[in-house]
């Protein structure tokens, strides 16, 4: 299992990495991209790059590891940094017997969220009905990943707060069974998606930044 896996996972149980204000330099899961995973007082960083030239460049486990300088070493030239996403983890609820919430989508593969999450995560299946869909695939170390996104009206911001999207998320939920965890990224600023997480039983555990190193 990956350093971060196993961190990730006992997080998800309140089992947090020291508040030592250190960083941990791992590997890459997946060539082409970096990850910058920061905890309370203790960051991750996944890349090619030596321990002593993140060091140089400001990282540390108290922000410096998503500090600009970092984060642009790790793209360098021709990569493309990320958001710097909340990252929040809830328990699977799918029942032991019966139908998935949601039929399986096939006709959203041109979707810019589909592209996306393909562009991350392995095994993306997409399900979902005419007011919105999910996407749930295999993502950073392996873990279970979950977006969500409204269609046509319901996506037009005057449809927020009519209960859309918390709908999709427990769907969602109710895809993956109780014994895995599934992982969100919500940028802060998304304070519908950010109430909509919250509300089916997610809870923040770190803040992440992906950078493409290369395309």
């Amino acid at each position: 299992m990956h350093p971060l896996r196993h961190a990730l996972d006992a997080a998800a149980t309140g089992e947090y990495p020291p508040v030592d204000g250190r960083f941990e330099r791992h590997d890459p899961d997946r060539p082409g991209t970096a990850a910058i995973v920061e905890f309370t007082g203790h960051s991750f960083v996944l890349c090619d790059e030596p321990h002593e030239v993140l060091a140089a460049a400001g990282a540390d486990g108290f922000g410096g590891a998503s500090h600009p300088a970092v984060t642009q070493l790790l793209a360098g030239a021709h990569g493309t940094i990320g958001s710097h996403d909340a990252v929040l983890v809830a328990a699977g609820t799918r029942p032991a017997t019966g139908s998935d919430p949601l039929p399986v989508r096939t006709d959203l593969d041109e979707h810019p969220r589909v592209i996306r999450a393909r562009e991350h995560r392995d095994g993306v299946v997409v399900h979902g009905d005419a007011e919105g869909f999910v996407t749930i695939g295999q993502g950073l170390v392996g873990r279970t990943e979950i977006s969500v996104e409204l269609l046509g009206d319901h996506g037009h911001h005057g449809h927020h707060g009519r209960g859309h999207g918390r709908r999709l998320i427990a769907s969602g939920l109710d895809l993956v069974p109780p014994t895995e965890w599934v992982w969100a990224q919500v940028a802060p600023g998304n304070a519908a998606s950010l109430r909509a997480f919250l509300a089916c039983g997610f809870v923040p555990v770190a803040a992440e930044t992906l950078v493409t190193t290369r395309r």
